[in-house]
């Protein structure tokens, strides 16, 4: 049974499985001192410029550790409040960084500069935690994608009155795949301070990238990410993976087919009538209200998640392994059976 619940679920890429059998030849220096850690790096700075990378396990991590590196613990990060810091990461930055989260509402899971502004009343009252960063989800939770000039305006503000903005780029790639821009395009030049770069949902085994723009944030990274045990000892098998990620595009070329399934899987069932697709398809997902008596009979073909019981709302996910088949059979259940 094929999954439609996350990219998670999907397994490695044959390259990237390849990559990783590749490197596992005799013995390398540990902790990122290798030559595959060395040349991920450079495939990074080639393509986003002078910046500072550091590879994790996980996107919690990632997350984490690169807001630590920017806040102290009365500092506020103001987020949608769909995002991932604030509903997926079991209370992670609050426990970690000991910040404050500022969750915002939000109808399609982006925020603005507008939605921001009203919280700079705090800023130099000791009574309330201190804004400082704005961080943003590219493509957000909820699928939707932020414009190039979305980011600019949100940089600019943050900078503006002494805050940073931090991006969660979990998805990155199906972002850079819909909007036809290659990443330095809305994140180096847009403005973004620091990166959560994921790989994970989009064919690798395990691995993320924290990547500061202003390298003098990283200065004591290194430190903050040891004492968060997010240093792999054998950081050459995440970073093998980013090398074969990156080359020859194979992240543009996986993103791009699971955003063309999501497309598909939009498009065959725009017409069933009590089926309504809530948010704009531009990524991987599709969020869509399906009458909850159909449910358990369609998850048993095909696992999906619900994402809110009380309105009934849906998530259908698709990966880099999505075929046209499973599109087309999941198309083929719901019209058989939401009638």
């Amino acid at each position: 049974m094929k999954s439609l619940a996350s990219d998670n679920f999907s397994g490695v890429h044959p390259d990237i499985l390849q990559a990783v059998i590749d490197a596992n030849v005799g013995h390398e220096f540990a902790y990122g001192y290798d030559r595959y850690t060395e040349k991920a790096v450079e495939m990074f700075r080639e393509r986003l410029g002078d910046v500072d990378v550091f590879f994790v396990s996980t996107g919690t991590g990632a997350n984490v550790l690169g807001l630590k590196a920017i806040m102290r613990s009365y500092d506020a990060v103001l987020c949608p409040e769909t995002a991932h810091i604030n509903t997926n990461e079991c209370g992670a930055v609050e426990s970690i960084v000991g910040c404050h989260i500022i969750a915002i509402p939000t109808k399609d899971g982006k925020i603005s500069v507008d939605d921001i502004r009203r919280y700079l009343h705090l800023l130099g009252d000791e009574h309330h935690a201190q804004p400082k960063v704005i961080s943003i989800s590219q493509p957000t939770e909820l699928g939707t994608l932020y414009t190039t000039k979305e980011i600019k305006s949100l940089s600019e503000f943050a900078h503006k009155h002494g805050m940073y903005l931090h991006m969660d780029g979990a998805r990155i790639s199906n972002a850079a795949a819909t909007m036809g821009m290659s990443f330095k395009e809305f994140t180096t030049d847009a403005g973004v301070d620091v990166l959560s770069f994921g790989g994970t949902k989009n064919g690798m085994m395990m691995g993320e990238a924290v990547i500061f723009f202003d390298r003098a944030l990283s200065r004591n990274f290194k430190y903050i990410r040891k004492q968060g045990t997010q240093l792999a000892s054998k950081m050459r098998f995440i970073s093998a993976q980013f090398i074969a990620f990156l080359k020859d595009d194979l992240y543009l070329k996986n993103a791009a087919h699971a955003n063309k399934m999501a497309k598909m899987l939009a498009e065959g069932i725009k017409d069933i009538p009590r089926i309504k697709i809530v948010q704009e398809v531009q990524t991987n997902a599709v969020f869509a209200i399906v009458p909850s008596e159909y449910i358990p009979e369609l998850q048993e073909n095909y696992f999906f998640c619900v994402v809110d019981e009380n309105i009934s709302l849906v998530r259908w996910m698709c990966s880099f392994d999505t075929t046209e088949e499973d599109v087309k059979g999941f198309v083929s259940l719901l019209k058989g059976v939401v009638v």
